[in-house]
């Protein structure tokens, strides 16, 4: 580690160098500050195997985190040893693993979804449709800029999705019009600002650096923009951002509510609900995989027990 810079100074430094993505640079530096901080303030590099595994195990036993918090602080620890430090570290097994629940996701019924957008109105609205209709993240959803939506063919590109790939999903069709006229809307709005100079939008680091005037470009705009300016946090200058994820967030846990559904759905149940929906309506599951992004279709596969037809598909005897 060069002399004369913080250790976490560095750390953002060398995770900016391999581009991940922010908010994991925010997730990652917290638990090196929390691991530091647990073991007294000392410097990791006087630390080792030991101090790595009372942590983790201090986090499942005490903290009683889950197994994907734990694993995310694990891979903070071994980032801060292996590419800050320059350390390896010798295999973690004496480390008191969270466990991991098995539990099947959260799946509404057609009536229910409509139910529930019923409830839903404007941006919230239009996003909800797309989270059901696409099969969108919740994330997935806010990072979509104009370019990456296909009207004209229906479908919608996702941009460095969960793992850093580029997918196609389908653009429902029943949302085309109300989806046209949000845009022409934003343009109207993207003109006037750009008559005053606003700046643009955010960017990602090294394209902000190779086409410095991108940002302001049409296609490059957030269909989902943040109403106020916020601070770049790789320039430090001010942008726009997309909207803040919560709002969509407390909006459908307010229609949930109204809708009077007692399941604890979310906006990632849309999501559940995309791919159970046409597992029931006779799609391939390789086409439902590709849809979602998902790597291996075991994943996937975890829909086919919750469709529509009975636990595994069975019908009970006493409906004989």
């Amino acid at each position: 580690m060069p002399e004369g810079r913080g250790l976490f100074e560095v750390a953002r430094e060398r995770i900016r160098t391999r581009h991940l993505a922010f908010r994991t640079e925010q997730a990652y530096l917290q638990w090196m500050r929390r691991y530091v901080k647990f073991h007294g303030r000392r410097h990791p590099r006087d630390m080792g195997a030991v101090e790595v595994e009372a942590f983790l195990t201090h986090l499942a036993i005490k903290g009683r985190v889950g197994a994907s918090t734990q694993n995310q602080a694990l891979q903070a620890i071994l980032f801060l040893y292996r590419q800050v430090l320059g350390i390896e570290l010798p295999w973690l097994e004496n480390v008191t693993r969270a466990s991991r629940p098995k539990r099947l996701p959260v799946v509404l019924g057609a009536a229910e979804v409509r139910a529930v957008l019923a409830q839903l109105e404007g941006t919230c609205w239009l996003m909800a449709n797309l989270l059901y209709g696409g099969g969108l993240r919740l994330m997935e959803a806010h990072r979509l800029r104009v370019k990456d939506l296909l009207v004209e063919r229906c479908e919608i590109i996702v941009r460095d999705a969960k793992g850093g790939r580029d997918r196609v999903t389908v653009l429902p069709a029943s949302i085309v019009i109300p989806l046209r006229e949000h845009l022409a809307r934003l343009f109207d709005r993207f003109d006037r600002q750009r008559k005053l100079r606003e700046p643009g939008v955010t960017l990602p680091a090294a394209l902000a650096r190779k086409y410095p005037n991108v940002a302001t470009e049409w296609g490059w705009q957030w269909v989902f923009p943040a109403n106020s300016l916020c601070r770049d946090p790789y320039t430090g200058r001010p942008a726009r951002h997309h909207q803040h994820e919560k709002i969509l967030q407390r909006a459908v846990q307010t229609a949930v509510h109204k809708a009077k559904i007692l399941q604890p759905a979310s906006c990632h149940t849309f999501r559940h609900c995309f791919a159970t929906h046409l597992l029931e309506a006779g799609s391939d599951i390789r086409t439902v995989q590709e849809l979602l992004g998902h790597a291996d279709v075991r994943t996937t596969m975890i829909y086919t027990h919750v469709t529509g037809k009975g636990a595994m598909g069975v019908r009970s005897p006493l409906d004989r």
